[in-house]
Formats: C-alpha cells, structure tokens, sequence
C-alpha cells in the first residue's frame, strides 16, 4: 500500500505530462499496485495539485489501459493478463522489428555511439546486478533505436503499447537465465546496428520480444498457480 511521502510540488509549465509521466512510474514500479483503488487525495497531497488536473492525467493513463474509471468509484490499477499479454507482445514485438529496419536505414553515427554507451552502461548495471538501473537503461536502448527510425506514427504506436506491456516485465523480473540470455540479445542488437543490418536487426528485436512474452507469461501463469496466503 502507498505511503504518503513529503510534497512533490510539480512546475506548474509541465503540470500535466508531469503528472502523467509519474502516475506512470508509480503503476510501473508497483507502488500503485494492480487491483488497488488510485488514492485521488494522497496524490494530490504528495504532488501539490488540485483533483482536476489529476484526474485529466488519468483520463490519460485510462486510456492506454493502465487504470480503469469506473463512475462513482473513481480510478482503479487494472491487472496485467494473460490474454493482454498474448494480444499486446506480437503487436509490439512487429513494431520493434520495424523500427530497428527503418533505424539502420536513418540512424546517424552520432546516434550509434549513443546506443553503444548505453549498452556499456546497461552491462555495467548486469554486472552489479542492478535491476532497476538494467531496465531503466534497457528502455532507453529500445527507445533510441525507434527514435532513430523517424516515424512518429511508429514512435507513437510502440510507446503506447510498450507503457502497457512495461510494468509487466518489471513485475515478473527475470530469472538469472532469462537476464543472461536477455543480455546475449542485446549483443546482437547492437552488432546488427552498427552494422546496419536491417534484417538480422529486425528478427533479433522480434525474437527478443517474443522471448519477453514468454516469460512474463509464465511469471503470470506461476502467480496464479500459487494460492495467496490470508
């Protein structure tokens, strides 16, 4: 359950992608955790705003699929599922596979460096085991390479859908074989960027998510196989 924490004023300029963006990390991060009631007040205690502007961010993350409205009753985490996961990855995994052909037919050298440091970073963060930092780097990986496409119907179709699929991988974790393999992967991610090879980019980024999918599901399938203790 969400504690209250000290006051988060938010800058009044950036008050609504502001609230977005961090209702979105608390849903991610599971401090607002799936099944549970958003606490409208809690919030706009903790972030200094009023319920409005709170509530139009909502409307945002209703609309993605991370709360549900209900009339009456206010905003609730919906719950990561099996069938959301099985419709969402093949959607995700091909519009990842494109973004990577498109980036090795755009992607400037500027841009290849980039990625090359956040992929020494990310193995950095393997090494120490950081999981937290291993994500957070990971996204930003998988978003300079669908940057680097120049295709902002692509850029917003994938970020849609990756924000719903997101929190399920945070969630379920990874297995040390699974981290280890995920790692592999992205070696190859970046050898096939560099060399520009859109095809072979293209299948490891499909094969990538698929192997994603994979075990979320079976974090999920696990989960429901465990009865809860009362």
């Amino acid at each position: 359950m969400m504690q209250a924490t000290e006051t988060q004023t938010i800058a009044r300029k950036s008050l609504h992608h502001e609230l977005v963006d961090r209702l979105q990390m608390l849903i991610i991060n599971a401090e607002l955790a799936p099944g549970t009631k958003v606490p409208e007040k809690l919030l706009c205690d903790q972030f200094g705003v009023s319920r409005t502007p709170l509530r139009e961010a909502l409307k945002v993350l209703a609309s993605v699929g991370l709360v549900r409205l209900e009339p009456n009753r206010g905003a609730w985490v919906t719950q990561v599922t099996e069938d959301e996961v099985e419709e969402v990855f093949p959607v995700l995994g091909a519009l990842e596979a494109l973004s990577g052909e498109l980036a090795c037919k755009r992607i400037t050298d500027a841009e290849i460096e980039e990625v090359r440091a956040l992929h020494e970073q990310m193995m950095q963060s393997y090494e120490n085991r950081d999981l937290d930092a291993y994500f957070s780097i990971n996204q930003k990986i998988h978003r300079a390479i669908l940057m680097a496409a120049r295709n902002s119907t692509l850029t917003t179709s994938c970020q849609a859908l990756s924000l719903r699929m997101q929190r399920a991988r945070y969630l379920a974790n990874m297995t040390e074989g699974r981290w280890y393999d995920a790692v592999q992967e992205h070696e190859k991610i970046l050898k096939y960027l560099v060399a520009r090879d859109g095809p072979k980019l293209a299948a490891t980024l499909l094969d990538h998510m698929d192997a994603k999918r994979i075990s979320v599901v079976r974090w999920l399938q696990a989960r429901e196989a465990t009865p809860e203790v009362s």
